[in-house]
């Protein structure tokens, strides 16, 4: 179904939110979401990978993603470090998912929920890790 998982990828990033900045179970978070009448289209085996993947791997994920911030990942807005977190999922464990589709889906959900600029410290961000973690994507 088109874009399934990019329905996949705003509920998990709603849900990262609903959990940082709500502290709420997990189970509760995806229970809820999975009211919205949007969920139907959802990639939901690709949503709880994500989901519960990133919450499995945020030590890791953080760590990896912090030399290429020019702040400490706990100064990110909830919205940014979501959207680097799940891109960043996807870059280490989503091989299927080409490095420019993890990239543009990560900027289109910082225009969508981010500030002003967001989009564009996504991209920087994502693309650095992108060239480290994909660099035979990135040849050529």
């Amino acid at each position: 179904m088109a874009g399934s998982r990019k329905l996949a990828r705003e509920f998990t990033l709603q849900g990262l939110y609903a959990w940082r900045v709500g502290g709420a179970d997990v189970t509760l978070i995806v229970a809820n979401l999975k009211e919205d009448e949007q969920f139907k289209r959802v990639d939901e085996p690709y949503f709880r990978t994500l989901l519960y993947g990133v919450l499995k791997e945020e030590d890791m994920l953080s760590t990896r993603l912090a030399p290429l911030l020019d702040r400490a990942i706990d100064d990110l807005s909830p919205v940014e470090r979501g959207i680097l977190l799940i891109g960043a999922y996807e870059l280490l464990h989503c091989p299927d998912v080409p490095l420019r589709v993890v990239i543009n889906e990560g900027v289109e959900l910082a225009k969508k929920f981010g500030g002003t600029d967001g989009h564009k410290y996504v991209n920087g961000v994502l693309d650095k890790l992108g060239r480290e973690v994909r660099a035979l994507e990135t040849r050529g």
